[in-house]
C-alpha cells in the first residue's frame, strides 16, 4: 500500500513543483481564461510561492512512495485596520494542486489539514483561500468548513 507523506518542499522538489504549477495553470485556465500555460509560467509561479512562504510560511508537498504528487503553499499576512485586532493576523492557503492520477484520494485534504495545523501553531484565528468560480474544489473546501468571506469581481478593460 502506498504511503502518503506531507512535508515541506526541498530544493530537490523544484522540477516536480515547476511541472505541477504548470499543471495548475492548465487546470485553472478554463475557469480564469488568463493563465500562462508554458512551463516558464510554472517556474515563475513557484518562485513567487517561495518568496511568499519565506517569512514563516510553508510550501508543502504531498509525496507518495518518493514521488511528489501534490503541493500547496501557506503564508501569513495581516488585514488592514478596519478588521478587529484579534482577527487581523491570518493564514492564506494558495496554489493547491494534486496530480490527476492521485485526485479523490484525500491528498488535498491532507495538505489542508497540515496547513491548518501550522496556522493554529502560529496562533492565527482565521485562514483564507481563494477558489475560481466553477472549480469543483469549492465543494470540498465548503465540506471542510470554509465559507464565503469576500467576493472579488473583475472587469477586463
Amino acid at each position: 500500500m502506498a504511503t502518503l507523506v506531507i512535508r515541506p518542499a526541498t530544493p530537490a522538489d523544484r522540477p516536480a513543483l515547476d511541472a505541477q504549477a504548470q499543471g495548475l495553470n492548465l487546470f485553472e485556465e478554463p475557469f480564469s481564461h488568463d493563465r500562462r500555460l508554458d512551463l516558464q509560467g510554472g517556474v515563475d509561479s513557484v518562485a513567487t510561492l517561495l518568496e511568499r512562504t519565506a517569512d514563516g510560511g510553508a510550501l508543502l508537498v504531498a509525496e507518495i512512495d518518493g514521488a511528489v504528487v501534490g503541493h500547496m503553499a501557506l503564508w501569513f499576512d495581516r488585514m488592514p485596520p478596519f478588521v478587529r485586532e484579534e482577527l487581523r493576523d491570518y493564514a492564506y492557503l494558495g496554489d493547491l494542486f494534486v496530480r490527476e492520477a492521485h485526485r479523490s484520494q484525500g491528498i488535498g485534504r491532507a495538505l489542508i489539514a497540515e496547513a491548518e495545523r501550522l496556522a493554529r501553531a502560529r496562533g492565527v484565528k482565521r485562514i483564507l483561500l481563494g477558489v475560481l468560480p466553477g472549480n469543483p474544489a469549492e465543494a470540498v473546501y465548503r465540506k471542510l468548513g470554509y465559507r464565503t468571506y469576500a467576493l472579488e469581481l473583475a472587469k477586463d478593460l
